[in-house]
C-alpha cells in the first residue's frame, strides 16, 4: 500500500490496477478528460470504462480503478500519483 493508493500487479507481464484510497466512485467524464488534457489519446469512451494510450495503456473503470499497462513500475507508480493528486480531484 502506498499513500493514497493501493497498487498490485497484474498478470506475468506488467500490468499495475491502481486504486485510490476512500474513493467509491468517479465521474469517468471528467477524470478521463484530465488525462486526455494530459497529452492520453482516448480510445474506447463508454459508461463501463475509458481506454487510453501515451506513455502506457490504460483502463480508467467508474469505481476510480485504473489499470496501468506497463512493465516499468516507476511509470505505473507516477500514474498512480497523477491519479490521486490531479485527475481524480
Amino acid at each position: 500500500m502506498t499513500e493514497g493508493f493501493a497498487m498490485a500487479l497484474c498478470g506475468t507481464q506488467g500490468g499495475w490496477q491502481i486504486v485510490p484510497e476512500a474513493l467509491d466512485s468517479i465521474d469517468i467524464e471528467q477524470v478521463g478528460l484530465k488525462i486526455e488534457a494530459d497529452g492520453f489519446e482516448v480510445g474506447v469512451r463508454s459508461r463501463l470504462c475509458w481506454t487510453f494510450t501515451g506513455s502506457c495503456d490504460l483502463t480508467l473503470y467508474p469505481s476510480g480503478k485504473l489499470l496501468v499497462k506497463t512493465a516499468d513500475e516507476a511509470l505505473a507508480k507516477k500514474i498512480a500519483d497523477f491519479t490521486t493528486t490531479i485527475w481524480t480531484r
